[in-house]
């Protein structure tokens, strides 16, 4: 039996899942971590902390089922994306990565357009700059810490980092590239005439390849960390929002995914690259060639549940907080939830933009406050999925992916905000089985994504279908919901 392993580098933990060829997970190993907040706007994390962690992972995978190592054909990752990572000729990291959640670069957005106007930007980057993304936080670097720019090598993104210590060569992939605002999407390739005017050298970038493209294989160093065997097949991989459409089959249009996960977004696959003429939404390169997708982002999803957990209410467990919901109707009895606690990207991109719970009353308690807050989740998502019809994107079915997926509400939330039946995909591991892919193809046992999925990826029978008068009644609260921003713009 040959295994694939798909290493996803969350914002939270990172997992090694290895699966066998049909796409069922045979071993698994994760491992947690925190993002460091210096200050408010900023989100950073340690790539020593994020390797350390890794090790650990994939070691815990490999001890589940001693032996595995000798059958893996391949390794392949799934990153979060937009972040920066900056190393010096030595491959050190040079501070720590700044991460997409980061809220400090919005003057150095304005620096950006002042040089290169928006409307130019936009044509070739296909994607309005936000916060977060690795062009903007470069900018800031050499602006605000021009001794940490002088020593820069290469800047890359997190899972780039990942996979150079594990198979010691540099590079990335254009799923992920194409998400640093440094991106020249139709031709899928750095865009050089941008960062020309920029200032930005090129040789501070790595090459860029396909997701499914070998990187290089395991050095004797990390086999020795890691339990790993020596000159395993290490494939690119690619961002984790576009490894979880593989993970979910969707290389083809007229399928979308609603992930939530600590953040949130909804995506749908496309042979062409489409975008929003507002810029409202992110066009990125999907996993392979004549391959791109369509993202609504958000910035506040699974982290908003944890925050009024943890925080406010200081509940036993997520599952106790969804049964409490459960006890209130839909619309929550009137209670709204902006759930801006971190800035919010689509439609708004405004880093100023907070949290609103409008509407509460005598009557309402902590049942309500977190209905209210799941609602408030997919009501942002609401807001792309309206942007995707308007650019004619009609999907026939939605999957729901990330945490989200697991909670019965959830789902029935997504049915009946979106007005689709709602699928599940049996495996739980999209992120990690769509990077396990990766390397099943650019290994060769699959010829192409489309062989690989067909083999891999098992939608679950059961189907949540829309509530009508749930469904009504959405579509009026959702009204009150998107006047909730513009109401309060001027406060923010």
């Amino acid at each position: 039996m040959e295994y694939f392993v798909g290493i996803d580098l969350g914002t939270s933990s990172v997992r090694a899942v290895a699966v066998d060829v049909s796409g069922q997970t045979v071993a698994a190993g994760q491992c947690e971590y925190d993002i460091k907040k210096p200050e408010l706007d900023r989100a950073e994390q340690d790539m020593n902390q994020l390797w350390e962690s890794t090790v650990l992972a994939i070691r815990q995978m490999l001890d589940e089922k001693p032996g595995i190592k000798d059958q893996i054909g391949g390794i392949g990752f799934s990153g979060q994306m937009h972040g920066l990572v900056m190393v010096d000729q030595d491959i050190r990291p040079i501070g720590n990565a700044i991460i997409w959640a980061d809220q400090r670069t919005g003057e150095q957005i304005s620096h950006i357009y002042e040089t290169v106007p928006e409307e130019e930007f936009g044509r070739v980057f296909e994607n309005r700059l936000s916060a977060g993304f690795l062009l903007p936080s470069l900018v800031w670097v050499r602006e605000k810490q021009p001794q940490s720019y002088e020593k820069i090598y290469k800047v890359m993104l997190p899972k780039d980092y990942i996979r150079y210590k594990i198979c010691g060569e540099l590079g990335t992939d254009a799923s992920d590239a194409s998400s640093t605002g440094m991106w020249d999407m139709k031709n899928r390739t750095w865009a050089y005439g941008i960062l020309e005017k920029l200032g930005i050298p090129k040789d501070l970038l790595v090459e860029s390849h396909e997701s499914y493209e070998k990187a290089g294989q395991v050095t004797e160093e990390c086999a020795g960390l890691t339990g790993l065997k020596k000159g395993t097949f290490v494939a690119y991989g690619g961002g984790d929002s576009l490894m979880m459409e593989l993970g979910n089959g969707m290389i083809r249009g007229g399928l979308m995914a609603s992930t939530i996960g600590t953040a949130c977004h909804l995506t749908c696959a496309l042979d062409a690259p489409l975008f929003d003429p507002k810029l409202r939404t992110n066009t990125w390169c999907h996993g392979g060639e004549h391959l791109w997708s369509i993202m609504g982002a958000h910035l506040s999803g699974g982290v908003a549940l944890k925050w009024l957990k943890n925080n406010i209410l200081g509940a036993e467990s997520f599952d106790a907080m969804t049964a409490l919901a459960q006890e209130v109707p839909a619309g929550s009895e009137g209670l709204l939830f902006l759930p801006y606690l971190n800035g919010e990207r689509t439609p708004h991109n405004d880093p100023n933009a907070k949290a609103v719970y409008l509407g509460m009353t005598l009557r309402h308690d902590k049942r309500h406050m977190i209905r209210s807050t799941m609602e408030g989740i997919v009501y942002s998502m609401k807001e792309s999925y309206a942007i995707f019809r308007s650019l004619g994107i009609k999907g026939d079915r939605i999957i729901a992916a990330g945490g989200g997926a697991k909670s019965p509400l959830f789902r029935q939330i997504q049915a009946d905000m979106y007005d689709c039946p709602i699928y599940t995909n049996q495996g739980k591991e999209q992120a990690s089985i769509g990077a396990a892919m990766t390397a099943a193809v650019g290994s060769g046992y699959f010829k192409d994504y489309e062989e690989a999925c067909g083999q891999m990826v098992h939608l679950s029978p059961e189907v949540t279908e829309p509530i009508p008068e749930n469904v009504k009644l959405y579509e009026e609260e959702f009204l009150r919901f998107k006047e909730i921003y513009f109401a309060n713009k001027a406060l923010f």
